[in-house]
């Protein structure tokens, strides 16, 4: 169940206890019995619960994003009931199917396509998809454009060079002008009508309600100038006549058509990496039959627990174990590992991954939507449809954006009309409408989102997968970070090292009952255990209850006794004396060794040491991060003298051993409370908690689900070099998204005046309308461009990380 789902149920259980209870904008029902989740009847908008603002009407309870919305649905809910604008949002999409949402508010999601009712934006698939189809709104717009566009061109040309061409004007000029305009501006421009409609009955103002507004003007202006001129005063004539302005309301649909036509090609390519995630995915399976025999199936009919052969030159087909073979393994596509990785049986494999040379024999693990391709494909489509926190700014900017435009537009044709020259109404007009042409509120809203969904999606075929937009902005203020030790500094795959009896044990005896308990264990130091006593040809016993004390060992029920198995703090519990082997126990650890006591029915058995070696790469990533300005501790589960030997060996000056997970919580919380930005790195159940806490959690792909599923961050290779490879990312996306707004809110501070006519008492000009329609159409695109740079600028980090690795650190 999710935290949304969560919170409904809690609000219909109270709801059910209170049966008298009321919205807190007015009393229209007291008896709400049905949740009406998470759509604004009012706006459309996807909104979460809110006590502070819904409504009960009907027996339903309705959510609003704003006071303003709920008023309006108090003062007339049955027209909103009714409307439907209050249907075309779903808030719970179909559960099969495609889902389709605004690139600007993520928030809006329904299952077919469509306009945004917020912005009028079209919708685009949350999950792109190998099958897709080009977008329909594409085809359709550029099918208007380019019949209309002759059209356009023949009224430009007679507007502009009519009196060059015929002596005194073309007779009739103005109607043959109306024949030629009228195509292209009611039926090219007629989408830009619906959604300037729907802009004014649902009160979101937008672009279109600008665009709409101008084309509407200039060319209701003209028909009623070529229709009746003499209804308009004389104020209104120049050289004679009233003027028209066909030409314009034209090349304005012509341009509009043209500048959606390049943002909806620009943004197709933002989900270019998810597409070619989908892409490496094979379609089929070459499975082993129970008699021995291999056949060739359909991926989709792949079970787990199959045998499955990968031949040299083809792919993993799902995520499983090697059972027999030996190879190189190509995972560069997901994990941005530069060499081939050696598996050998028990090695783990990634779907999609490339065998290189020998012939592998596989059991499959993972199939469909749990396999890692899989989520790193879904982690990759919720951080691109995610809001940056940097976004606020534009929201709030837009909110008023439009209304300031309109009123920007009229007090333009008022100044002009009243004080400008003759024909001063006509000047008016003209600039009036140029004013709501070329302000566009899409290059603000865009300047964000076009960012994060070409960062993420680059940054996920290196091996570098973020949760959300908010992960990218906070990882560049991180100035901590905190590293568990095994599996984050260390291989994470222990080997055994040693044993050691107390009086009146044998060591066989210690390392069977060590084993026998950690069965249950998913911790790669008991991996190592079991595995030493299974080669050792141990008997071992199944537990009969088993408990993990997270973070310091586990215990449990052994043959009717009671076992323990950890660091002291657990002896320390259980009321177990250790000291006698501390001595033996602190020569171990010198060495770098992880040292587990074992007791049975409170008395000391003996201690198991168990080795796990320093990662090759974790010198270099530390060496990096520090360089970097981060300073970084290490907080582990293992003795004080373990973390001090591995602590040495990598040059971490601040060190902490033995905690416990809320221990790791807590200092997470301290560096906090003293201004720090935190940063966790880990991969175990015990540093869920941590990862959850800390500014930017990050959890290594190949450490456990809870860690992974409680960070911010995940890297899918497991290497600290990729947080340093994350921030080069979050750098440069901050960077890119700071670009684009500052551009966004330069174009208007700039357009809008000049297109007022602000230049005109020192220049003589005037912006044409239909500049002011290219200036728009462009601004959009512009943003999307600079966003794109992103793909190619992380292939230049990404290269130059390979080539370091492949050459070594520098001396």
């Amino acid at each position: 169940m999710s935290g949304n789902d969560i919170r409904q149920h809690k609000h219909q259980v109270e709801h059910a206890r209170n049966p008298d209870a009321v919205g807190a904008a007015g009393e229209i029902d007291a008896t709400p019995t049905i949740e009406k989740p998470f759509t604004d009847p009012v706006c459309g908008m996807k909104v979460g619960p809110n006590r502070e603002r819904e409504i009960s009407y009907k027996a339903v309870v309705y959510h609003f994003c704003s006071a303003k919305c709920m008023a309006r649905f108090n003062t007339t809910p049955e027209a909103f009931l009714t409307s439907e604008k209050a249907e075309l949002p779903t808030a719970a999409p179909a559960l099969s199917g495609a889902v389709y949402t605004c690139p600007m508010h993520p928030e809006i999601r329904q299952t077919t396509p469509g306009s945004c009712p917020i912005c009028g934006m079209a919708l685009e698939p949350v999950m792109p998809s190998l099958d897709d189809e080009e977008n329909p709104e594409l085809v359709d717009f550029r099918h208007r454009f380019w019949w209309t566009l002759p059209l356009t061109v023949l009224v430009f040309a007679l507007a502009m060079f009519g009196h060059m061409i015929f002596q005194g004007g073309l007779p009739g000029q103005n109607w043959v002008e109306f024949a030629l305009s009228t195509p292209v501006v009611v039926w090219a421009g007629w989408p830009f009508y619906e959604r300037w409609a729907q802009s004014l009955v649902r009160m979101s103002p937008n672009m279109w309600t600008l665009i709409g507004t101008g084309v509407i003007a200039a060319y209701g202006y003209s028909v009623v100038a070529t229709l009746a001129p003499q209804t308009f005063p004389p104020t209104f004539a120049a050289h004679g006549s009233i003027a028209v302005y066909f030409e314009a309301a034209a090349v304005i649909v012509s341009l509009t058509l043209l500048g959606q036509i390049l943002e909806l090609r620009a943004r197709s390519q933002t989900s270019a990496a998810i597409k070619s995630l989908l892409g490496l995915a094979p379609k089929t399976a070459r499975r082993i039959r129970a008699d021995g025999t291999e056949e060739d199936i359909p991926l989709t009919h792949v079970h787990v627990g199959d045998a499955l052969r990968v031949r040299p030159g083809e792919k993993v087909p799902v995520d499983g174990v090697v059972s027999e073979g030996e190879s190189s393994v190509d995972e560069s596509m997901l994990t941005g590992e530069p060499l081939p990785v050696t598996k050998r049986a028990g090695d783990r494999l990634i779907g999609a991954t490339i065998n290189t040379s020998g012939s592998l024999i596989m059991r499959t693990e993972k199939v469909g939507s749990d396999t890692t391709l899989s989520q790193i494909v879904q982690m990759v489509s919720q951080a691109q449809r995610s809001r940056a926190p940097m976004q606020r700014l534009a929201d709030s900017v837009a909110g008023y954006f439009v209304v300031v435009v309109v009123a920007i537009a009229v007090l333009t044709f008022a100044v002009w009309g009243v004080y400008g020259p003759e024909p001063s109404w006509v000047f008016g007009f003209v600039n009036a409408v140029a004013v709501l042409i070329i302000a566009c509120p899409c290059a603000l809203g865009l300047a964000t989102p076009m960012s994060i969904m070409a960062a993420t999606g680059r940054a996920a075929t290196m091996g570098v997968l973020f949760r959300d937009a908010a992960a990218i902005e906070d990882l560049k203020k991180v100035d901590t970070l905190i590293v568990d030790k095994t599996g984050t500094l260390t291989e994470g795959k222990p080997s055994f090292n040693s044993v050691v009896a107390a009086a009146g044990f044998k060591e066989e005896d210690v390392l069977r009952i060590a084993a026998s308990i950690d069965q249950g264990s998913e911790h790669p130091l008991a991996h190592a255990i079991v595995n030493e006593a299974n080669k050792r040809k141990l008997g071992l016993t199944k537990p009969d209850a088993f408990e993990s004390a997270s973070g310091i060992g586990v215990r449990g029920i052994l043959s009717g006794d009671k076992i323990a198995l950890g660091n002291t703090a657990l002896m320390d519990i259980e009321g177990v004396d250790w000291k006698p082997l501390a001595d033996a126990a602190e020569s171990l650890r010198v060495e770098g060794a992880s040292v587990m006591y074992l007791a049975a029915q409170g008395r000391l058995v003996g201690i198991v040491a168990v080795s796990d070696p320093i990662k090759s790469s974790s010198q270099e990533a530390l060496q990096g991060l520090r360089a970097d300005g981060l300073n970084v501790i290490m907080a582990t589960g293992d003795g004080v003298t373990t973390a001090k030997a591995i602590a040495s060996r990598l040059g971490i000056d601040e060190y902490y051993g033995e905690v416990k997970p809320q221990d790791k919580l807590a200092l997470v919380e301290k560096l906090q409370k003293q201004g720090k930005v935190v940063a966790m790195a880990g991969d175990g159940i015990n540093d869920a908690p941590a990862l959850a806490k800390a500014d930017v959690g990050i959890a290594m792909g190949t450490g456990t689900d809870v860690a992974i599923n409680s960070a911010h961050l995940t890297l899918v290779k497991g290497d600290l070099r990729g947080i340093a490879q994350a921030r080069l990312i979050s750098v440069d996306t901050v960077r890119n998204m700071w670009q684009n707004l500052g551009f966004a809110f330069l174009y208007n501070a700039l357009g809008i005046p000049l297109a007022a006519g602000a230049l005109y008492p020192f220049t003589g000009q005037l912006l044409s309308p239909m500049i002011a329609a290219l200036a728009m159409s462009l601004s959009s695109v512009s943003v999307i461009t600079n966003a794109l740079r992103l793909r190619g600028h992380q292939s230049k980090v990404g290269n130059a990380v390979t080539r370091h690795e492949h050459n070594g650190p520098e001396s």
